[in-house]
């Protein structure tokens, strides 16, 4: 049996920690180009000042547009080529992040994540859209950033909402994780170079990344409140540091190397529905988690536990949390018949799954959700 297990070249956490940004700029050269939205810059200039001087390096505005589309991405290049840069820095959230892996194509890329909202950074993986914000199509590089710099003071005076919206994210991952190990399924960790070209066998999920998706799990339930309170607080605290390792590194080794499953699924179907269109990609996972469970009739006590902690954090349960006071059955039908696709994440579930079971899922949970909402149990 063939198994693969990726993740970034180098992982540093620490208060702080873009100041020591230079150093790994350093390893590749002198110039890094900078891509960030210019708020996020600002969040963070003075770090950058000091970096800059303390090591001798020179940062490249690149004028990001604020969305990773074909066009930006060429004139990124343009611009790393034309200024001689060294290396490809993505500094911010999704759209940054996405648009320096783009650029970089897998060689000298330094992710510096200022909110830990999602698993992304650390991933070989990114979304392209169009200029106008349409999904356009996925990229995938040979691999994964060089470095990924995580500075927890700068997270812990984010919203704290991004926190717990990934912690939404990050709660998928093992049980998405479980499913591909029931399932055998390919994981993404066999998808780097030749995916286009179809010369990359299948690859299945290691002990090892399981284990980091099953730790996922556990840091959650353990340090979430806490963590939550902390960032509340724009504090660094022991329990939020856990938090950001959890939802940026434990959580984004165990999706890619691990696998999706129906909870992802789950989430891109609700994306057709208008009313979930202001809430964050954590906050539908966590309902998508719930409708995975209810669809593999999970134990009664591991929903509790897994509403527990939702209702801890202000994470959706049912779908009127998620925007959607009132759904048809044909909007349903709708949603399930996104979220099963052929390439959907969803038949990494280890049975069959059909349109109609998908329907039912995502009616049980929400109805667990209301119910537990009234009684404060199911």
């Amino acid at each position: 049996m063939r198994k693969a297990f990726i993740s970034p070249a180098k992982y540093v956490q620490g208060e702080n920690e873009i100041e020591n940004l230079g150093y790994f700029i350093r390893t590749f050269g002198k110039s890094a180009l900078l891509i960030a939205h210019k708020d996020d810059v600002q969040r963070v200039q003075d770090k950058l000042n000091k970096t800059a001087e303390k090591f001798q390096v020179t940062f490249v505005e690149s004028g990001f547009c604020g969305e990773c589309s074909r066009q930006e991405v060429e004139r990124l290049k343009a611009l790393a080529m034309e200024k001689k840069c060294t290396c490809t820095i993505g500094l911010g959230g999704g759209k940054a992040i996405d648009t320096a892996k783009c650029v970089a194509e897998g060689e000298a890329l330094i992710i510096v994540p200022t909110i830990a909202a999602t698993d992304a950074p650390t991933s070989h993986s990114a979304v392209l859209y169009t200029p106008e914000g349409a999904f356009d199509d996925y990229a995938y590089f040979k691999q994964n950033p060089s470095v990924v710099l995580v500075d927890t003071t700068v997270i812990a005076k984010a919203p704290t909402r991004f926190l717990v919206a990934g912690m939404g994210d990050a709660l998928s991952t093992y049980f998405e994780a479980r499913a591909n190990v029931a399932s055998y399924t390919k994981v993404n960790a066999g998808l780097p170079c030749g995916y286009r070209e179809g010369l990359c066998g299948e690859a299945r999920g290691t002990q090892t990344a399981f284990a980091l998706a099953t730790l996922c799990y556990q840091n959650l339930l353990k340090d979430g409140v806490k963590a939550k309170i902390a960032c509340d607080a724009n504090e660094v605290t022991p329990a939020l540091e856990n938090i950001i390792e959890t939802n940026i590194l434990l959580s984004g080794i165990g999706f890619e190397s691990g696998g999706l499953a129906a909870a992802h699924a789950i989430h891109d179907g609700l994306t057709i529905l208008e009313g979930t269109h202001k809430y964050f990609h954590g906050e539908k996972v966590a309902f998508g988690t719930l409708a995975q469970l209810a669809l593999e009739n999970a134990a009664v006590e591991e929903l509790e536990e897994v509403m527990d902690f939702c209702s801890s954090l202000g994470l959706p349960i049912c779908l009127e949390d998620i925007g959607v006071e009132e759904i048809t059955e044909e909007e349903l039908y709708q949603v399930a018949e996104k979220a099963c696709i052929p390439e959907e994440s969803i038949h990494a579930m280890p049975f069959p799954i059909t349109i109609e079971g998908v329907v039912a899922a995502i009616k049980t949970a929400d109805a667990l959700g209301r119910r537990y909402k009234e009684n404060g149990m199911l």
